[in-house]
């Protein structure tokens, strides 16, 4: 019985925490778009996804930057 002065009080505070997430969420707009990600993954239309097409130079045996080290 005496264990019940302690679970209830820690039950309180665990739930005053679910609400303060649960609140915290909602003004930092979690919720706002629940279905875009779903379709987001289903659609390749992005630029960032489509490799670089190497660009043309009037060196074509120029190191670039990436290839050089020092």
């Amino acid at each position: 019985m005496s264990i019940l002065y302690l679970l209830i009080p820690l039950s309180l505070i665990l739930l005053g925490l679910a609400v303060w997430a649960f609140f915290w969420a909602v003004k930092h707009d979690q919720f706002e778009d629940l279905e875009g990600p779903a379709y987001r993954i289903l659609f390749d239309e992005d630029e960032n996804d489509r490799p670089r097409e190497p660009e043309a130079s009037s060196e074509p045996d120029a190191p670039r930057d990436e290839d050089r080290r020092d």
